[in-house]
């Protein structure tokens, strides 16, 4: 193996400082909900706000000072400038973490006030987001979406399959399907129990976190398989594979837009996904719309009532929704990733199909990156700066069958649907 060039030094030590600059910067840590806010919802009956304020937030203080924090990202951000140049292609992907983590750490510093919610929507987008110009918002996704499975709920009442798998049994089933397919010998990867988190499962570094008390089905445990296994996990391995750009082992916001994105293009072409999955996307959207448009923590519990969910379920949603905000404030609108980010990642490697340009669809996969970041990703693979992604799932891997399938999508989403059903009427 070669020794290092000076430039791929210069990358390493800056982006390791970039590592480390982020590693206390925990997002959903800093503005979770305890248990005992539960406790004592559901001890009133589920009749009155939880008691979550600014002083809830400022009694679980941030393990950092947020001026220091900037200072320091401030000049990591210029140190990356002085020493790699203004226009340096890697040098601009790290400049735009090092802002965008401060602005991460300012909307920290302003939970349980209507700031967090402004800076979350700079952050992740809002409901009212659009794809390009006079094209339908996120909302708009999510409505139709919603009409589309209550067509099929109707035909179909009793779709939804039950849960009997516990959390402890789930555990071993779900290990044993990475062991197959995510053998990683040199670091393998657990899947472990936690009382912890709000879903009912979570991926970190090299492990899936299965909700203690949790109950499961056997396409639940496929789709985390895909979703947290295949690409959560599989990026972030891809990443710390990484000899020079370590950044990519870690993520922003922006990059989570891309991976959530990622995870349900993966769940749906590899057939993982269901409808009960995609409704419960879809109302996520439309519950942190509500919340945009002035609803109260006690209206979104209701909504997702009225959509079917238990009474623990419909408060586990709509705290994922007020999280970091106030019971009355505005949303958290990271939710919006999933349903976002797929759109966005669809279209992308639509167009990479119809443009020949297969080499970066396999790029999704090289670490925590965003879509902006690809071009610059695949042209550093040539210079020897990255290294290409060595955990693909096999559609992905394979850009042949993916393209194939892409070049059908690309003509069949030219025609007129509303026509094509009105023609069909008579054979259905």
């Amino acid at each position: 193996m070669q020794s290092p060039t000076r430039y791929q030094q210069t990358v390493r030590e800056l982006s390791d400082r970039l590592v480390i600059a982020q590693a206390d910067i925990r997002v959903l840590d800093a503005i979770k909900w305890d248990d005992a806010i539960e406790q004592q919802f559901f001890a009133d009956k589920c009749k009155n706000l939880p008691a979550v304020d600014a002083v809830y937030y400022n009694s679980r203080p941030l393990p950092y000072c947020a001026e220091t924090k900037q200072t320091e990202l401030s000049e990591l951000e210029l140190d990356i400038k002085r020493q790699l140049g203004e226009y340096n292609p890697i040098a601009v992907i790290m400049r735009r973490m090092c802002r965008e983590y401060k602005v991460v750490v300012q909307m920290l510093t302003r939970r349980g006030t209507p700031g967090f919610s402004r800076k979350s929507r700079e952050l992740y987008g809002s409901a009212e987001d659009v794809f390009h110009s006079g094209e339908p918002t996120l909302a708009d996704l999510g409505r139709m979406m919603s009409a589309s499975l209550d067509s099929i709920e109707k035909r179909f009442p009793d779709m939804s399959e039950e849960r009997t798998i516990p959390a402890e049994e789930a555990v071993g089933i779900l290990q044993s399907r990475l062991d197959v397919s995510m053998p990683c010998p040199e670091h393998p990867l657990t899947v472990q129990m936690s009382d912890g988190i709000i879903a009912d499962a979570a991926a970190g570094a090299d492990y899936i976190k299965l909700r203690s008390g949790a109950m499961f089905n056997q396409r639940d445990l496929r789709l985390l398989e895909v979703h947290e296994g295949w690409v959560h996990l599989g990026t972030t391995m891809n990443g710390h594979q990484q000899p020079y750009c370590t950044f990519l082992s870690k993520g922003p916001p922006s990059s989570t837009i891309t991976q959530e994105g990622l995870a349900i293009f993966t769940e749906l072409i590899t057939l993982s996904s269901y409808p009960e999955r995609v409704r419960k996307v879809t109302n996520r959207i439309l519950g942190v719309e509500m919340a945009e448009k002035g609803a109260n923590f006690l209206e979104v519990f209701h909504f997702f009532l009225t959509q079917g969910y238990t009474e623990h379920d419909s408060y586990t949603l709509a705290v994922r929704i007020f999280r970091g905000s106030t019971p009355d404030g505005g949303p958290f609108t990271k939710d919006l990733s999933y349903s976002k980010g797929f759109v966005l990642v669809f279209n992308y490697i639509s167009v990479a199909v119809r443009r020949g340009l297969l080499d970066r669809i396999p790029m999704l996969f090289c670490g925590k990156a965003t879509l902006a970041d690809l071009k610059t990703l695949r042209q550093a693979v040539d210079e020897g700066l990255v290294l290409p992604p060595k955990h693909i799932p096999t559609q992905f891997a394979d850009g042949q069958a993916l393209s194939a399938w892409l070049c059908y999508s690309n003509f069949l989403r030219r025609l007129d649907l509303k026509q094509i059903e009105a023609d069909f009427e008579g054979i259905l």
